[in-house]
Formats: C-alpha cells, sequence, structure tokens
C-alpha cells in the first residue's frame, strides 16, 4: 500500500489489470448498479449461483445513470443486491456561507428525512429486539413489522427504490458490522428476492478525529502527518491555475451581473465554491450530473444569462452528447472551463483529460482556447464572458502556475479571438505549442540553442478557430515545424496538419510534426514521469527538432 498513487506503485482506482478483486474499473461515479446488473445478468445467462454487490454512494445516486439502472434493474428482476452508503458526501461537497460542507439535491433531502423519521426509527428497533429472541411466532411477528415498515416508507412517499421494483432495507447503522453481517447473510439465503437496496448510514472518516473535524472530510488530501492530519501544502510561490480561474471567474461577476457558474458537486475541485461565497444565487451545484449541468447550461443562455459551465475534463466527456446537441447545434454561448486538461499524475488515466481537445475542436461552432500559463488564463476566462453568439472553451492543467506576473487587479482582457502569438523569434526551425505544455517548447529551445539551432516558438492560444496567418508564415518562414500539445491524436496538430494540406504549404521542403500523447493510456505517477513516458519533455522535443535536422547523434544527447 506505501506504493499507492506513485509511478509503478499500485492504482489510487479499482483495475482490472492490477487484481483479480478488481472486478471492475472505475473513476468516475455511478456506474456500479449498471456494471454489477450486467454481471448478475451474465451470471443468470451462464447458470452460476454467485452473489453480486453493487456499492453506491449518496453522492453517486446523484447521477442519472444510477436511476437508469435502477429502473432496469427492477424490469429484469434479477437477483443484484445495492449498498447505499449515505454519508452525506457528494464528493467535494459546497461550503456554506455560514457552516460547513453540505450535499445537494431533493434526493439527500428525501434521505435524510427518512433517517430522521421518528416512527420509522421505532420501528426499526421494534424489528431489531424481536428478530433477537428465539421462537417461529416471534420471527412471524418481525416480518410483518419489516413489511409494515416498508409500507410506511411507500406510503410516505419516500421509497422511490421499492415504486423502481427494489426491495427496500434501511436504514441500517453502517458501523455495527453485527447487525450489517446479519443483514448480508439473511439476504443471501432469501430464495429469489430480485433486486435488493440494503440503505446503509455512515459518517465518513469516522474514526480519524483529523478526517472527522475536516470540512471534506478529507476526500481527496496531498501527504499529510497520520498523527495529526496537518497536510503538507505546496510551497508553491504560485496558487493553483483553479484558484486563477475562480478569482478571475469572480472579477468578471462583478461587473456583469449576467455571469452565472455551474459544476457538478465539484465546487471545491473547481473552484467554485469561492465564487458561491460571493455570489451564493449565482452558482448552482447540480450534484454528480454532468449531462445535466450542460443543458442546464444551455437553457440558462437561452434566457440571456452567461453561463461558465466548470467541469474537468474527463469528466465531461459524461456530457458529450449535450454539448454536441443542446449547445453547439443551437449555437448557444455556453463557456465551458475545463480543469485538469492533460496529464493529471496520482490519479491517473481515469482523470487523465486527453481528448478535450479533440471532441471539442471537431464541433462547428465551438471556440477551443489554451492558455500557456496564469495570465493567458485570465485573459482567456475574459474573453470566454465576451464571446455572446456561439459557445466556447479554454483548458487549463491541474497544479499551480508559472509565477508570472498578472493583469492589473487579477482581470484579464480580451483577446483577439483566433490569434496566437510569437514568444521567441528565430529562423531554422518552428515550434508551435498549445496550452501549458507551451512552456517545454521554451524550454526545448533553450537546449537547442545551446547546440547552435536557432529556433521560433509560437503560443496558439487558439486550436479553433486557427491562427492561419501565423502558420502560415512559420511554415513559409521555417524548415521544420513542430507541433506540441498535451492532448490525444486528433486535436491540434491534426487541425494544423489539416490546414496546411489544404493550403498546399506541405507541397514544397517543409518538414512537419505533430508531437501529442502517445496512443494509449499513461498510467498514474508523478507528472514529471508521465511526461517522460508520454514523451513531450523538453528533451524529446529538442531531440524531435535535432532528427529532422539529420543531426541524430546529437539527438542522442536529449534522450
Amino acid at each position: 500500500m506505501h506504493t499507492i498513487r506513485q509511478t509503478s506503485g499500485l492504482a489510487g482506482f479499482p483495475k482490472r489489470d492490477e487484481s483479480i478483486h478488481d472486478v471492475f474499473g472505475t473513476g468516475h461515479s455511478s456506474t456500479s448498479i449498471s456494471a454489477g446488473l450486467g454481471m448478475a445478468v451474465a451470471r443468470d445467462l451462464l447458470g452460476k449461483s454467485n452473489h453480486v454487490i453493487s456499492v453506491i454512494g449518496d453522492g453517486a445516486m446523484t447521477a442519472g445513470q444510477a436511476y437508469e439502472a435502477m429502473n432496469n434493474a427492477g424490469y429484469l428482476d434479477s437477483n443484484l443486491i445495492i449498498v447505499l452508503n449515505d454519508n452525506k458526501q457528494v464528493s467535494l461537497p459546497t461550503a456554506t456561507l455560514d457552516g460547513p460542507a453540505t450535499p445537494v439535491g431533493a434526493l439527500s433531502g428525501a434521505l435524510t428525512r427518512l433517517q430522521a423519521s421518528p416512527k420509522f426509527r421505532k420501528l426499526r428497533e421494534a424489528a431489531k429486539s424481536i428478530t433477537k429472541q428465539i421462537g417461529g411466532k416471534t420471527h412471524e411477528v418481525a416480518a410483518k413489522v419489516d413489511e409494515y415498515a416498508r409500507g410506511f416508507i411507500s406510503a410516505s412517499g419516500s421509497s422511490l427504490f421499492e415504486e423502481l421494483g427494489l426491495y427496500y432495507i434501511g436504514p441500517v447503522d453502517g458501523h455495527n458490522v453485527e447487525d450489517l453481517v446479519t443483514i448480508f447473510e439473511k439476504v443471501k439465503t432469501m430464495p429469489a428476492p430480485g433486486p435488493v437496496l440494503i440503505h446503509i448510514v455512515t459518517e465518513k472518516g469516522k474514526g480519524y478525529p483529523p478526517a472527522e473535524a475536516a470540512a471534506d472530510k478529507m476526500h481527496g488530501v496531498v501527504k499529510f502527518d497520520p498523527k495529526t492530519g496537518k497536510q503538507f501544502k505546496n510551497k508553491s510561490s504560485s496558487l493553483s491555475y483553479t484558484q486563477y480561474f475562480a478569482e478571475s471567474l469572480i472579477k468578471e461577476a462583478e461587473e456583469d451581473s449576467k455571469i452565472v457558474a455551474i459544476h457538478a458537486a465539484m465546487g471545491g475541485g473547481t473552484g467554485l465554491n469561492l465564487f458561491q461565497k460571493k455570489f451564493p444565487d449565482r452558482c448552482f451545484d447540480v450534484g454528480i450530473a454532468e449531462q445535466h449541468a450542460v443543458t442546464f447550461s444551455a437553457g440558462l443562455a437561452t434566457e440571456g444569462l452567461k453561463p461558465f459551465c466548470a467541469i474537468y475534463s474527463s469528466f465531461l466527456q459524461r456530457g458529450y452528447d449535450q454539448v454536441v446537441h443542446d449547445v453547439d447545434l443551437q449555437k448557444l454561448p455556453v463557456r465551458f472551463a475545463l480543469d485538469r486538461a492533460g496529464l493529471v499524475g496520482a490519479d491517473g488515466p481515469t482523470h487523465c483529460g486527453a481528448f478535450d481537445i479533440t471532441y471539442m475542436a471537431c464541433l462547428p461552432n465551438m471556440i477551443v482556447m489554451a492558455p500557456c500559463d496564469e495570465s493567458e488564463l485570465m485573459h482567456m476566462v475574459a474573453t470566454a464572458a465576451a464571446i455572446d453568439d456561439r459557445p466556447s472553451c479554454f483548458r487549463f492543467p491541474r497544479g499551480n502556475g508559472i509565477g508570472v506576473d498578472l493583469p492589473p487587479d487579477n482581470k484579464g482582457t480580451p483577446l483577439e479571438i483566433g490569434k496566437g502569438r510569437i514568444l521567441l523569434e528565430g529562423t531554422r526551425i518552428a515550434i508551435l505549442g498549445f496550452g501549458s505544455i507551451v512552456q517545454n517548447c521554451v524550454e526545448a529551445s533553450i537546449m537547442l540553442k545551446s547546440h547552435d539551432v536557432s529556433v521560433t516558438v509560437a503560443d496558439a492560444r487558439f486550436c479553433k478557430p486557427l491562427d492561419a496567418e501565423l502558420i502560415r508564415r512559420l511554415a513559409n518562414e521555417h524548415e521544420v515545424l513542430i507541433t506540441v500539445e498535451e492532448g490525444s491524436i486528433g486535436g491540434f496538430g491534426s487541425h494544423v496538419l489539416h490546414f496546411l494540406g489544404l493550403s498546399g504549404l506541405l507541397d514544397g521542403n517543409l518538414k512537419f510534426r505533430v508531437m501529442t500523447l502517445p496512443d494509449r493510456y499513461i498510467d498514474h505517477g508523478s507528472p514529471q514521469d508521465q511526461i517522460e513516458e508520454a514523451g513531450l519533455s523538453p528533451r524529446h522535443i529538442a531531440a524531435t527538432v535535432m532528427s529532422l535536422l539529420g543531426r541524430p547523434k546529437e539527438a542522442l544527447q536529449f534522450k
């Protein structure tokens, strides 16, 4: 366990090729009932008799997929045990102005009312005391009490689960192991019960005082002292890109009352908890429901508001149909802030933002931006706020800024749409970077300068629309043109290649190469190790240049 989330160590999430006990790979929420139902039906078709248990949190229950799965489970009626772990934690909850973090949504309220019902508690206590006695009649009474308790839930309108066709048991104290064992043993011996939902109530972090006291129950932590729970914060003088985004958005919202912010149960992760404190009526936590977040944002846009929908790059994949159909097709000005773009270190491939450039830039109406540093991020927030006739997005990485000077008062200035910039002027080689990887391009140019290779480094800023004038100039004035991006094949480099081909700029002597993430998933590890494995470090960029110049021996010095 001491290797968890480290390079070549254990993954932080279940991973099928890591252990036979990891029966299904996870990383994003709300998938367990669907997967479990598939396993249960497969078991039945294959004539097996094993039990299938799906565990899901109350936060994960806020996603539509969980309800789709329960609806199907009730219809198919296969034996399936669902454990609802109700701990009042919806991923990274939003902190209120006057109290600790709280979960959101109607489901959370329903579960709370169910737990708090005095009649229901008395019924459960009666049932529990009766089952401890011996004798057939008492068991019959217990069954009747339990049946009445379940009927009471339905009568009160709280048992959505029963209406979906699931046999409901609970609430149960999830920290009472004896009760849990008794319930599980009973459920497993029930003849053909169909889908059963066991509602257990737990406290996240229970037994570890620092976690119990923390607003987020230490949901996501950096290295910390196990005795005290004190986390060792990054000593960087700069803030995280997430914080720069939030502060910049707050500045824009102070001047424009139409700006609103939306996130999917990730107030802390996206920085919008800061926005929520400043504008409590203009920030919306929709729960773990990215599909809804996107279409909800589209609805806001139809009425003239300016929605900023902040979702992790890999999480937006879950709402992509809505991005296409409900936003881009209708040309609605929703602004997507894609946090955690590119490689994400210890979280690994489940959270890696590898595909957003590709899946966003292929949409006809979408404007796609990426800042090379925190100052540019602030300018792009301002740019997105100013775009009011079509959708737009900007991607930024996990981690801290590089320490550049910020715009006055932390407020950006709108950029000219589709215009990049030259950072370093050279002659023979042109390196065109998109996003934070531009910093590696600059470092590579310094390495190459020591080998008497003159390099132009350009910051594309936009993948869509491309800066045609800049690309044409780079292609015409240099022997070699290389694009670099921390994204998958099919992204920025592909768009540049398409332009070069259509423009006839590949018909001459230009040597053109695209550098992207490799066509495979990069396992978890330190950010530096991941960049090395991906072949996007400064030395990899420099070595690629030397090979194209026909100087392979010198290229080996960068390997």
